[in-house]
């Protein structure tokens, strides 16, 4: 719990007088102390116990503000968590446009050969070698389109601040690289690392994206506001299917690479939950 959840900004300043006149009297204190005997010390160390314990919930007194290190730490954290003066309608304007160019690049992948076919035998022998980048492109399409899907299903925010925008901003940066890794796999299937870079793209995009979902949800940022139930149940979902990713990339390399179309499970996993969790409802 951050300063800004215990003392409002007329609290703070009077823990700042509370703070002076502990110091000055600390200060006094030690002084008189050097002249008693120790029966009246023992009396003002147990007086001090007493006051301790009486006021330990108190907002200003209490020991809650012993986290609190200084003015600035207060001041900054409280700005760069304050909501910002930005549309969220923008931002997801922002998020549609990237994800539509994400989705037209990995059909882009997709070309011709450079030299013309002259016999159906050539077509043949031109289909069968882009089977493997066409089935992987088909995969990537599927997957951006699940967290297209989740992203409308999911986050509707009414505001935003400084942290959730660089959050969704680094979510959109993971999706803009599916184009690449899959190009990347594509082309050099046969090399472990290759996978591993595209299994790590779709995990992390699975993971931002839920690290983007938890905190608007804490902030309060969700349109819907969705009970406990709902915030477990997406959560649990994308814990699943990044599990899965890890799952597929571990067969896909000591097995054969057809496991890579496992990732098309995804929409199904959440779809069935998402019936599951409102029959339940």
């Amino acid at each position: 719990m951050g300063f800004g959840d215990i003392i409002e900004d007329d609290e703070f300043e009077q823990y700042r007088d509370y703070v002076t006149l502990r110091n000055y009297f600390s200060s006094e204190l030690s002084e008189i102390v050097e002249e008693l005997d120790d029966e009246d010390v023992e009396k003002i160390r147990n007086f001090r116990t007493h006051f301790n314990e009486k006021y330990s919930d108190h907002p200003i007194v209490g020991k809650k503000v012993d986290n609190i290190k200084n003015d600035f730490f207060h001041n900054f954290k409280q700005s760069f968590e304050s909501n910002i003066d930005i549309d969220p309608s923008r931002l997801q304007g922002l998020t549609d446009g990237i994800f539509g160019m994400v989705m037209t690049l990995l059909i882009f992948g997709l070309a011709l050969p450079a030299s013309q076919l002259v016999t159906e035998g050539d077509f043949v022998t031109f289909l069968q070698s882009i089977a493997h980048t066409f089935g992987l492109t088909i995969i990537s399409f599927v997957l951006v389109s699940s967290f297209w899907i989740y992203h409308h299903e999911f986050i509707k925010i009414n505001s935003l601040n400084i942290p959730y925008l660089w959050m969704n901003i680094f979510f959109l940066a993971c999706i803009s690289t599916i184009p690449f890794t899959t190009s990347m796999i594509g082309a050099y299937s046969r090399f472990f690392l290759a996978e591993v870079i595209f299994g790590l793209n779709i995990f992390f995009t699975n993971l931002s994206f839920l690290i983007m979902y938890v905190y608007a949800y804490n902030r309060g940022f969700l349109e819907n506001h969705p009970s406990k139930n709902e915030k477990r149940y997406v959560l649990n979902t994308f814990i699943l299917i990044m599990a899965l990713t890890v799952i597929v990339n571990l067969l896909d390399y000591n097995l054969s690479a057809d496991f890579m179309y496992l990732f098309l499970l995804v929409p199904v996993i959440s779809t069935l939950r998402d019936i599951n969790f409102k029959m339940n409802s």
